[in-house]
């Protein structure tokens, strides 16, 4: 069991890793070892809050398929050790990020004198636009 929060744990059996050629700079390096790292969690099965498989999809994004999956591609580094602990850490992030729970809004009452001061300032910018208007048959 991986730890994502203190209430929140995933099975390691949810996550497959395969391994495909990077991208980017490594000269001959990067033609024939495959370090990047595709990592694919399957949240449909994983055993979630239902606050978190609520919110998933909308902090995942494009990251997760129709069907559930969550797909993290990490390329960073040139040895695949260090991709994969950085596609575990990307996925933890995002389930990390999914696990918060917003804050209620709780609506406040203007007060007293933010109101007056409201006021007072709409009346001053009042006077101030009827000051600049011309007197009549000025034209």
């Amino acid at each position: 069991m991986i730890q994502v929060t203190p209430s929140i744990a995933i099975d390691e059996s949810l996550i497959e890793e395969s391994f495909v050629r990077a991208s980017g700079p490594g000269g001959q390096n990067v033609n024939k070892v495959s370090s990047a790292v595709q990592l694919r969690f399957n949240a449909a099965a994983a055993n979630l809050p239902d606050h978190l498989r609520e919110k998933l999809p909308r902090v995942a994004g494009k990251r997760m398929t129709q069907d559930g999956t969550i797909i993290v591609v990490a390329q960073r580094f040139r040895d695949q050790q260090r991709n994969r602990q950085d596609a575990l850490e990307r996925l933890l992030a995002i389930l990390r990020e999914a696990a918060e729970r917003q804050k209620t809004r709780r609506p406040t009452k203007a007060t007293y004198g933010s109101q007056q001061r409201r006021l007072a300032s709409k009346a001053k910018r009042s006077r101030d636009k009827s000051l600049r208007a011309g007197k009549p048959g000025d034209d």
